[in-house]
Parts: C-alpha cells; structure tokens; sequence
C-alpha cells in the first residue's frame, strides 16, 4: 500500500526541500517548475480538503490559503515531523492512501503531489474505488505525478535515463509504480469521475477528476 517506501522517505526527508530546487542533476526534469506544479494544484481546490502524501508541507502551506480545512496525510514519520513544525495546527496524520479521517464535514477535494505512484495499479483503483465513495458529485480528486502516454513512452524514458547514466532515476523508474494515463482515464471513468490530464513537465502531468452525479 506504499508504505514499504516509508523508510526511504524517513531517510530523504531532511534534504527533500533541497532536492524538489533542483540540486540534483538526476532528478532536475522531475521537479522541474516544482512551484508551478504546486500552484496549479491548489488553485483547483477549495473548501475541506484530504492531501496524501502530505511530505514536508510544500503543498499543504498553499492549500491552507485557499481551502476551509485542510487535513493531511503522511506515512513517513520524519515527513510528517517536519511538516509539523512548517505548519502549525495544520492535523497531519499517520497514514497512507486508504485512510479516510472521520470528519464532522463532507470533503470536497483530494489532493496529492508525487506520490500515487507509490501504489501497484490494482492499489491505485482500490483507491479510486473508495475516494468516488466519500465525494459527492462535484467534488474532485487533483493528482500531480509522473505518469506516460504509454508504456513505450515510460521505456524510452528509462532508456534516457540510463544513457545519462541517472542510475538512481533509472532504478526509481523501474521499481516504483508509475503507470500510463489511459489507465488511469479507464479506472477514473469505471468509477464515476470525469479525468482531464495536463502536463506539466517532462514527468510530471495534473490529473483533476470530477465525481459526475
């Protein structure tokens, strides 16, 4: 359920802001306009918010500006500390992709950055299945994560990557579990929503998805 990537993020935690600038060569396209990225995400939204992957808080400090409420969700517990002390009073929790708070409001909007694809495709439409249980109609689910046209697409990408010799992108690439964008339209479409797709980098493209009635 993604949480085996949990140990990774506790060790990457304290240099994940300077990473997310650009530092790092291998990953420089990744994060490429990380602030637009960001922006273009909590512009979407308003309202009670739920954010996965809440991470170090970079998306979470938008969303307060905008949104009602703002509940997040974090797996990594040094995430999670750092996010913390960015944010205040902002609740960020113990959990991953599956957990849904007990709230005293319906929510409208779910929101992630850089992290669905830390769950198998059978994981991700369990996660779409239960998050078209909790929104109303109207409510939306706005993702911004590395995804491909098709599976050809994410294999000349791996190929690049080892020709520049990004043996750790190349790794990630391999292992995690980015998927393609006509699979996820097909999941979103099976379970109520209707998905438009944008792209916003090299890797990464915004996937916003409205429950239909």
């Amino acid at each position: 359920m993604g949480r085996e990537f949990d140990q990774l993020f506790d060790e990457w935690a304290s240099t994940y802001d300077e990473t997310v600038s650009g530092i790092d060569p291998e990953y420089a396209e990744v994060f490429m306009h990380y602030e637009k990225i960001l922006d273009a995400v909590s512009t979407k939204v308003s309202g009670y918010v739920l954010e996965y992957g809440v991470g170090t808080g970079n998306l979470t400090e938008r969303l307060v500006n905008r949104a009602q409420k703002v509940i997040g969700i974090e797996p990594s517990a040094e995430m999670r500390n750092i996010a913390r002390t960015k944010l205040g009073s902002v609740p960020v929790m113990d959990g991953d992709f599956f957990l849904i708070p007990t709230t005293n409001h319906p929510i409208d909007h779910i929101v992630s950055t850089y992290a669905f694809h830390h769950l198998t495709d059978q994981e991700k439409e369990k996660a779409i299945a239960l998050y078209s249980s909790v929104l109303a109609p109207g409510g939306s689910i706005v993702f911004a994560d590395t995804m491909f046209l098709t599976d050809e697409k994410k294999a000349e990408t791996i190929q690049r990557a080892d020709a520049a010799d990004y043996k750790r992108l190349a790794e990630d690439l391999r292992t995690e579990y980015y998927t393609t964008i006509p699979y996820l339209q097909s999941l979103l479409e099976k379970h109520h929503f209707t998905s438009s797709f944008k792209q916003l980098n090299p890797y990464v493209w915004i996937m916003e998805a409205v429950k239909r009635s």
